[in-house]
């Protein structure tokens, strides 16, 4: 429930703090007097629209505050999960400030959070029912809407859009293979293509190094086997070889080394040297013997090095990745075939698909048109206290034919229905489409009938209407304050109204009025006791002209509204209203003796 809104800075509102109540709460005053401001405030802390314009002259900023009851533990629990953490009581306080810069930012309960919160928020507290809000009724979107939310048909909704999912998804998989088909194939024969010549090749990861390798040793085997030659010859076979000169400095230290400590590890050294030395010069031999002339391997080799060059630029790699090259065509191939293989293997989940979303649209369909019986019969029942007692209200479910071809386009999220509210104002017409033939005053009137029987499916706790009453005349008003106050019943309204008829079924009142102070106009609400609700009424009758007739007419007004409603009592009125109203009583008492 909405409790308090407090707007400052906003155009002509300066300052402005009104605390509502439960039930009808009535806002009036005379056009242009702001209570638009008030409900484009409310719209604002809801997540609406900001703009610079909206700051008022000479100020830096804009604010609108709202404090929310929330009460109900379905509610709560939305809200928490919207805010992403618990709620520390049961208050709510939503916070927007404008700049002069057009800038804005927003809180709640203190914390920053981004203007799609707010909406979120807004969608779960606050429903807003403009003055064009009727032309909404005349949607067949919004009538299927209604509809469904009058039959809570939430469930076999679920139920269809899951099956439809999973039509889609198939249907939609299956048609991408189709689509991209001539493409596979054109793709299978350049990787098959490449797949046979790598195969051909086998190229194996690491030969190309060791073929470099051996290409070299190949090339090179007579200048390899010289080196190993001269390189035995000086280490070892030569008269005056490196082994030779280490082993004779290591005998000629070994006399002196007796003496000399350091002689002695520097003799053990050279020996050791001279042994490894040996070593070499028997390694070099033996590889200078293995090294012979093989043109018929060079030939190979050469080859073999050949087809991996021409392979690693035919496919802009490096020969040594090759291999890797190979594996990843027939990973491609294998992804083809099994596209192919899907594609084949579709028709059947489709098929079955299809099936489960067809049968779950006729199910919806014939929830649908039973509700839809009722619902028209529930809003017929409202449409004779409005005036409307001649008038003819049905509600029609027109099923779209899916056919038998599971790869047609799934129909439509909200399934595939039609719905249409049909109207027949007058006896003898034929009954046609609201939006073809529903005046102004009319669709105000079928928009509160549809309200007032989805007050208790609608879990927005709080009802915002601007100026319903919009085409109703003063002969009306009555019937259509006391639907508002029956609303009123199972949510908090707040009415914009014109009509004393209206405002006199309100539990509480509010006065709108613009006034110039200072040579500064600003926006005022004040709530009304007993004396200035009547006052009010008077004014909202006769303007300027209310004289003490139009004061008694304005509480006869609402003393009727409050025995219609039931009401044992009236709320405290202030002194001077009480003595009115008896005196009132007591002059309608003498004219009926």
């Amino acid at each position: 429930m909405l409790r308090e809104l407090s707007v400052q800075n906003l155009a002509l509102i300066e300052d402005v703090q009104v605390e509502l109540d439960r039930g009808f709460c009535a806002w009036t005053g005379e056009t242009g007097a702001g209570k638009s401001l008030l409900l484009n405030a409310l719209g604002l802390v809801l997540g609406g629209k900001a703009s610079a314009e909206l700051v008022r002259a000479g100020k830096s900023e804009a604010r609108a505050a709202a404090v929310f009851e929330v009460e109900q533990p379905a509610l709560r629990a939305e809200i928490e999960a919207i805010l992403g953490g618990p709620l520390d009581d049961e208050g709510l306080i939503i916070t927007r400030r404008i700049s002069s810069q057009g800038r804005s930012s927003s809180q709640v309960n203190g914390m920053p959070v981004t203007i799609g919160t707010l909406q979120r928020l807004g969608e779960q507290l606050v429903d807003i029912h403009g003055q064009n809000e009727g032309r909404a009724l005349l949607d067949p979107d919004r009538q299927r809407s209604l509809l469904d939310g009058y039959g809570c048909l939430g469930e076999p909704l679920s139920v269809y859009r899951k099956a439809r999912a999973e039509h889609d998804e198939l249907r939609r998989r299956r048609q991408e293979l189709l689509d991209a088909s001539q493409a596979r194939e054109r793709e299978k024969a350049l990787l098959e293509f490449e797949r046979d010549e790598l195969a051909s090749a086998d190229p194996r990861e690491g030969e190309y190094d060791e073929l470099v390798q051996e290409s070299h040793r190949l090339a090179n085997a007579e200048a390899l086997r010289t080196a190993a030659a001269d390189g035995y010859d000086a280490l070892y076979e030569a008269d005056r070889s490196a082994q030779v000169i280490l082993k004779r400095v290591a005998r000629g230290l070994e006399p002196l080394a007796r003496s000399v400590p350091e002689l002695a590890e520097a003799a053990g050294t050279l020996e050791r040297l001279a042994d490894e030395v040996r070593e070499v010069a028997y390694c070099l031999r033996d590889l200078g013997q293995g090294w012979d002339d093989d043109p018929a391997r060079l030939e190979d080799v050469e080859t073999r090095l050949a087809t991996y060059r021409r392979l690693s630029t035919r496919f802009h790699c490096k020969p040594d990745e090759l291999a890797a090259r190979r594996e990843e065509t027939e990973a491609k191939l294998a992804a083809i075939e099994r596209d192919d293989h899907d594609l084949e293997g579709l028709d059947g989940p489709l098929a079955a698909a299809f099936r489960r979303m067809k049968d779950a649209a006729e199910a919806l369909t014939a929830a649908r048109q039973r509700t839809a019986r009722d619902f028209g019969k529930a809003i017929q029942a409202r449409l004779k206290p409005l005036g409307l007692e001649r008038a003819r209200l049905s509600v029609e479910v027109e099923p779209r034919e899916l056919g038998d071809d599971p790869t047609a386009p799934s129909p439509p999220e909200h399934g595939a229905d039609r719905v249409e509210i049909m109207f027949l104002a007058n006896p003898g017409e034929v009954p046609r489409p609201l939006r073809k033939v529903a005046s102004g005053g009319e669709l105000s009137r079928l928009t509160l009938a549809a309200k007032s029987v989805l007050a208790c499916s609608d879990r927005v706790s709080t009802l915002v209407l601007d100026e319903v009453d919009t085409g109703v005349g003063g002969r009306l008003g009555a019937a259509l304050g006391r639907t508002l106050a029956e609303l009123a019943t199972h949510h908090q309204v707040v009415c914009v109204t014109h009509l004393p008829q209206v405002a006199s079924y309100a539990r509480r009142q509010w006065v709108i009025r613009k006034q110039v102070e200072r040579g500064r106009t600003r926006t005022t609400i004040t709530p009304l006791d007993e004396a200035l609700r009547v006052e009010e009424l008077a004014a909202m009758m006769r303007g300027a002209s209310a004289d003490d007739g139009t004061r008694q007419e304005a509480m006869a007004m609402l003393q009727e509204a409050r025995e219609r409603l039931g009401e044992d009592e009236a709320p405290p009125a202030s002194p001077v209203a009480a003595a009115a109203l008896a005196g009132s009583n007591g002059r309608a008492g003498a004219r009926r003796r």
